[in-house]
């Protein structure tokens, strides 16, 4: 071997060690990088005693999340200091209004989730954070502009994180996914005539609001951009994965969104006390990691999951285990 070849040979293997070494931090930083929000004032709002929609929901959560060891690898991400006016941007000002008067407390607390979930946007949309769980309540996706609750919510979190995306950060196509028990009335209503945001829900036809049937498809130019499937009491995990590869996955690959987002109810978890499917977390896991494939084949990872039902305590905070374990493995 002559010397150019020998420094040729030389300088080839250094540039190759040098790009698995590039590749390999790439894909570590890849791996770690979902952020988890949960803050104590999540656990100031109370409808009654012994309602379902409680805040021993979150202390569960907050423990197993603890015992499960995933504290050390999530990212702890802090409340946004202001909501500033992007509640405006879907909710009325007399519903707003009327929920600081009638609900302070609630207002106070809701608020909080809004500015959990504009800061999981600032995060995901500045690449500094892959995905981010937030670990809120109340739920917030049958909120309409009544001036009153609505299904235990007050405001529409994921909606208005949706919203402030689009405006904040011109991602200009949002997927929202929602596998909650309960059809997101408020979130398909606020939606319905726009095909900038694809809404699609899996839900019991008949609980609580009694929408979401999959004849709403959207009207006007949001027409096709409503994807309502309803499943029967009974469903299990094969029913609702299928749903997830035949329906959802052909609809996002034809849509190729900006944003993903997840109003991840868990009320549709088996032996809920408001729910009849008998979904385990088997399913919430291929559930999770085929919207990480749609978000990580159109969004570059842009990821974010808002806690809406669950009322197993048990239940909800296995569920959300697994959901969180899986936004940490890497795609």
């Amino acid at each position: 071997m002559n010397r150019r070849t020998f420094i040729s040979s030389v300088l080839s293997t250094i540039l190759l060690s040098y790009q698995t070494r590039l590749l390999a931090v790439k894909e570590l930083t890849r791996f770690n990088k979902t952020g988890y929000i949960s803050e104590p004032l999540f656990l100031e709002h109370h409808i009654m005693p012994d309602h379902p929609e409680r805040p021993e929901r979150l202390k569960f959560i907050q423990k197993a999340i603890q015992d499960s060891g995933l504290l050390e690898q999530i990212i702890p991400v802090s409340l946004k200091p202001d909501v500033g006016d992007w509640i405006k941007t879907l909710h009325t000002d007399a519903h707003i209004a009327s929920i600081m008067k009638n609900y302070p407390a609630a207002h106070r607390v809701a608020e909080a989730c809004v500015r959990a979930c504009l800061a999981a946007v600032d995060k995901v949309a500045t690449n500094k954070l892959n995905n981010v769980f937030c670990a809120t309540r109340p739920p917030g996706h049958h909120a309409l502009n009544t001036g009153k609750e609505e299904g235990f919510c007050y405001y529409n979190h994921v909606a208005i994180a949706a919203r402030y995306a689009q405006e904040q950060y011109d991602l200009k196509k949002i997927l929202i996914v929602d596998w909650d028990y309960h059809h997101g009335n408020a979130t398909e209503a606020m939606f319905y005539d726009d095909p900038s945001v694809l809404y699609f829900s899996t839900h019991d036809l008949y609980a609580y609001p009694g929408t979401g049937d999959p004849a709403k498809k959207g009207s006007g130019p949001g027409l096709g951009y409503n994807i309502n499937v309803a499943l029967p009491c009974g469903t299990n995990d094969e029913m609702i994965i299928n749903v997830f590869q035949n329906i959802l996955v052909p609809a996002a690959d034809k849509f190729k969104p900006d944003l993903v987002l997840i109003s991840a109810g868990f009320d549709s978890r088996e032996h809920d006390l408001l729910g009849c499917f008998e979904i385990t977390d088997v399913a919430y896991k291929a559930m999770t990691k085929t919207v990480m494939q749609i978000a990580e084949k159109y969004s570059n990872g842009r990821l974010i999951s808002v806690l809406e039902g669950g009322y197993n305590l048990q239940g909800i905070s296995e569920a959300v285990v697994t959901h969180v374990s899986t936004l940490l493995e890497k795609i």
